[in-house]
C-alpha cells in the first residue's frame, strides 16, 4: 500500500471572517491534489496549515504520521529541511544572491546537489546565474520551484506555482513537477485560481462557502508524458 503522508482531520480556521470548517484530506505517496477558489476563500491558510505554517484554530494534521502542531519547532524545522518542499506565491528568494545561489543553499541544508538538468528544463539555465534583483516574475517563479525540487522532497505545497507564467511555460512547469511527482512517489498539494491547470492533478477541489468540495469534472489527469529515464 502507498505511504500515506498527510492526514487533516476536521480542520477550520477564520481570521476577521470564517474561512473554513471540517476540513479533512487524506494523502498518500503518489497523490496529486489542487485546491481553487476565489481570492480570500482561504486556499493559501489551507496550505500553510498543512505545511505547518499556521496552526488551525480546530483540528489535526499529521505529515508522515506525526502529529504536526504538537512538535517541537526544532522537530519541525528538520520536516521543512529534508521532507517537505513549499512554493511560495511571493517567492521569498534572497534578492542579494544569484538564483543559483539560493538553490544552493536550499539543496546544500538538505544534503543533495544542484542538478544542472533540472535547470534546463525550467529553462532557467542561462539566466541562473544573475542576481534574482535581474530576474523577471516569471523566472524567479522558476527559480524558487527548481529550489524546492533540488531538495528532493516527499510532499511539495505549491501557492500558484505558475501565477506569473505565461501558458506555454505554465506547462512546462507542471509537466516538470509532476513527473518529478512521479518519479520519486512524492505528493503535491496546490492552490491555484486556474481550471486548466487544476486538472493537472488527479484531484481537484473547491473552497466554496466555507467548505473543501470536491469538483466532479476533477477526478482524471491531463495527459502527461512522464520520461522515466532521467535521473534527475
Amino acid at each position: 500500500m502507498p505511504e500515506t503522508i498527510l492526514e487533516a482531520r476536521s480542520l477550520a480556521h477564520a481570521f476577521d471572517y470564517p474561512l473554513y470548517r471540517d476540513v479533512s484530506l487524506t494523502m498518500e505517496a503518489g497523490d496529486t491534489v489542487a485546491v481553487m477558489g476565489r481570492s480570500g476563500s482561504g486556499k493559501s491558510t489551507l496550505l500553510h496549515s498543512l505545511a505547518g505554517l499556521i496552526e488551525p484554530l480546530e483540528g489535526e494534521v499529521k505529515l508522515f504520521g506525526q502529529p504536526l502542531y504538537r512538535l517541537k519547532e526544532e522537530e519541525k524545522e528538520c520536516l521543512r529541511r529534508y521532507r517537505t518542499g513549499i512554493v511560495f506565491q511571493s517567492h521569498y528568494l534572497f534578492k542579494g544572491l544569484t538564483g543559483r545561489e539560493n538553490i544552493e543553499v536550499a539543496a546544500m541544508l538538505a544534503g543533495r546537489e544542484v542538478n544542472e538538468e533540472l535547470l534546463e528544463r525550467l529553462e532557467i539555465a542561462r539566466v541562473v546565474d544573475q542576481k534574482v534583483s535581474q530576474l523577471s516574475g516569471g523566472q524567479q517563479q522558476r527559480v524558487s520551484l527548481a529550489r524546492v525540487l533540488s531538495k528532493e522532497p516527499e510532499i511539495i505545497f505549491a501557492d500558484e506555482p505558475t501565477g506569473n507564467l505565461d501558458d506555454e511555460t505554465a506547462e512546462a512547469v507542471m509537466t516538470v513537477l509532476l513527473e518529478y511527482i512521479h518519479r520519486h512517489s512524492a505528493a503535491l498539494f496546490m492552490v491555484t485560481h486556474d481550471r486548466q491547470i487544476a486538472k493537472y492533478c488527479a484531484k481537484i477541489y473547491e473552497l466554496r462557502s466555507d467548505r473543501l468540495l470536491p469538483v466532479s469534472e476533477g477526478h482524471g489527469t491531463k495527459e502527461t508524458e512522464f520520461y522515466v529515464d532521467r535521473e534527475w
